[in-house]
């Protein structure tokens, strides 16, 4: 097919290549077929009830429409050797070898401006099930492995230095909780985008009266766009995916530092497995987190997407602008990376392997037991910032004795602070630690079994 384009009946000469590589979108709008293909056959539907097009002539140019989808299912190479501008053009122009001149009645009444902004919201409705559906797989992995792991112990960080023990369910859960956020961010988002610009023309609206209504219902729109102008350089639903898809990878990229952390040899809390990590071309013993790495630096390139979409629309006239041909290779980008990081974080919690026995360990260890210490002696009267000295000064004590608070002797205690009896052995046990945190949202094991219960029911949701 010879390179062709919608317009140029006002132009006397023919573009210059150079400037018809740099305006052509087909190497990426390619992607919208699926969704233009939708929105003109539902056009053709909407031209029989404005009287533009006879009920044959409806019936002929929808079922040409579906033949080019199902050609471009068989053969998707076909349309990048098009020579087509844009992907509208390729269907129209392949249409018009289907149908010959009927075909030229079908964009009566509509504007690139509104087609494309209905394809951009019909894409982005399936491609945000298809998040969804990953972001529950991996909220159900982490349900599933914080099950598996009720009892173990971790030793909670706040500055990277050890804090306080909790149970490795509750630090699971934590990042659940980030996830289902997002989810409940992705939701809204949808409901926002679920708006149906086609009829809005150019930019004043069409003088055909092709129900708006009707066709937002046969597209699966929960409503209509109100203002034309709005409708058509509208990408505000852009740039909800993004912030949407940054605050996501954002929490992704905590999590696999985590992981990329937990799994050296100085903490050694997990194992990764062989299937989700490289070895070194020179150093013969290495094994490398790359999946959680690739994950963490893939966050950047997120980022990037949203400042420079946020940056293209600063500035813009009303209305349609072709700046906004911008908006669809960052969000495909980010689409692709968002749908690959979910998947890949999947499978690494899928497969990683918890060290249960060198966690507790290392949470019996660096004096994670001193707030409870603190505790001890509120509990027989004496002020919290007053007990909070107190329990410094006894660890200051346990360290130049090379001590941990538990093998401190007794007579050290007493000589910093007469309320210590022989009993607060029995607080600094972790299972102690642990229990006393037994209001909503803490670490105790009865807290997190129901937490876990109530997270599985929210997943489902």
């Amino acid at each position: 097919m010879a390179r062709k384009k919608l317009w140029g009946g006002r132009f006397a000469e023919d573009e210059d290549p150079l400037f018809a590589a740099f305006n052509d979108s087909l190497p990426f709008d390619q992607e919208l077929i699926e969704a233009d293909v939708q929105g003109s056959i539902a056009w053709s539907h909407a031209l029989e009830r404005a009287g533009v097009l006879t009920a044959r002539e409806g019936k002929k140019l929808a079922a040409a429409l579906g033949r080019i989808l199902q050609e471009h299912r068989r053969d998707p190479c076909r349309i990048g050797a098009s020579g087509a501008e844009d992907v509208h053009t390729y269907v129209e122009l392949s249409l018009r070898e289907s149908v010959g001149v009927l075909a030229l009645k079908l964009h009566t009444g509509r504007s690139r401006n509104d087609q494309v902004a209905t394809d951009m919201r019909l894409h982005m409705k399936r491609k945000c099930r298809e998040v969804e559906s990953a972001i529950n797989r991996l909220l159900g992995t982490i349900a599933g492995l914080a099950d598996r792991h009720r009892t173990a112990v971790l030793p909670g960080y706040t500055h990277l230095q050890g804090a306080q023990p909790v149970l490795l369910a509750h630090y699971l859960l934590s990042y659940g909780e980030m996830i289902l956020r997002d989810r409940e961010r992705l939701r809204q988002l949808v409901e926002r985008l679920d708006v149906c610009p086609l009829g809005s023309g150019a930019l004043a609206g069409t003088a055909y009266q092709v129900d708006r209504k009707a066709l937002a219902r046969e597209l699966g729109f929960r409503a209509v766009s109100e203002n034309s102008m709005d409708a058509v350089s509208d990408r505000d639903f852009v740039l909800d995916f993004l912030c949407f898809a940054s605050i996501l990878m954002m929490h992704l990229s905590r999590m696999s530092e985590d992981l990329i952390l937990y799994s050296s040899s100085e903490f050694a809390f997990v194992r990764m497995s062989d299937r989700v990590a490289s070895g070194s071309s020179l150093m013969p013993q290495k094994k490398n987190p790359d999946a959680l790495e690739l994950a963490r630096g893939k966050t950047g390139r997120v980022y990037g997407h949203l400042m420079a979409m946020l940056t293209v629309l600063k500035g813009l006239p009303m209305t349609y602008n072709k700046d906004l041909q911008e908006d669809k290779e960052g969000l495909f980008d980010t689409m692709r990376t968002v749908m690959s990081c979910l998947q890949v974080l999947d499978l690494v919690l899928g497969t990683v392997e918890f060290r249960a026995d060198r966690m507790r360990s290392c949470a019996g260890e660096g004096y994670l037991g001193a707030t409870d210490l603190a505790d001890y002696l509120v509990a027989r009267k004496v002020p919290f910032r007053e007990a909070h000295g107190i329990a410094g000064r006894v660890v200051r004590r346990a360290i130049e004795l090379g001590l941990t608070l538990e093998e401190l002797p007794l007579e050290e205690y007493r000589g910093i602070s007469a309320r210590f009896q022989r009993d607060l052995y029995a607080c600094l046990r972790l299972e102690s630690l642990l229990a006393r945190r037994a209001e909503t949202g803490g670490t105790s094991a009865i807290q997190v079994r129901g937490a876990l219960r109530r997270f599985r029911r929210r997943i489902r949701a």
